[in-house]
């Protein structure tokens, strides 16, 4: 890899955060929709304890993943890009980034915080208890519960217009900016 292609990419621990917070957000969604119709069962309890597990897994790699990022400076995007992108595309591409950084943390922490509430403390992987977010209270549950939906189901609507964004960029612009953020070689 060449100096300037190098420093077009960004940083292979970059696009590992990447990977790894876009498949376990995936996860988490589908997992997330697919439990919260079943009925009361030992199952149901499985996986409600696997989606809390993971929603703290996927705070902690947000956390680390904004660490980077704030000491980690992104390439800057192609000037081709930027010339081509009209303002309205740049603003988009800027607030649904930040957008997307916030809900990162807004999901997890609602969930933590409606599982403290309707009283089911988190026990990370079975053996870690986690301190409650907020006392136990029923009425405080049913105000958090929708929050911690709809910050998932607005995250979720975000990476869908990212991933369209860059299918965009890949196939109809061809513009190479896709390749930022594959891993492999350039």
């Amino acid at each position: 890899m060449t100096t300037a292609s190098a420093s077009r990419r960004y940083h292979g621990f970059a696009i590992a955060l990447h990977w790894a917070l876009a498949l376990a957000l995936a996860g988490l969604f589908i997992l997330g929709h697919y439990m919260a119709d079943l009925p009361f069962s030992p199952q149901r309890l499985k996986l409600y304890n696997w989606h809390k597990w993971a929603g703290v897994t996927i705070l902690m790699l947000s956390a680390v993943r904004l660490a980077w990022r704030l000491t980690h400076r992104p390439p800057a995007l192609p000037q081709a890009v930027t010339l081509a992108m009209p303002g309205w595309q740049m603003q988009a591409y800027n607030a649904t980034h930040v957008a997307m950084y916030a809900l990162f943390f807004v999901v997890p922490l609602a969930g933590w915080a409606y599982s403290s509430a309707a009283g089911f403390p988190i026990v990370l992987f079975g053996v870690l208890p986690l301190p409650d977010f907020v006392a136990a209270s029923k009425p405080l549950a049913e105000l958090i519960k929708p929050w911690h939906e709809l910050s998932a189901n607005a995250l979720a609507a975000l990476v869908v217009l990212h991933v369209a964004a860059a299918v965009k960029h890949h196939f109809i612009d061809k513009d190479g900016l896709l390749e930022r953020m594959c891993p492999g070689r350039p």
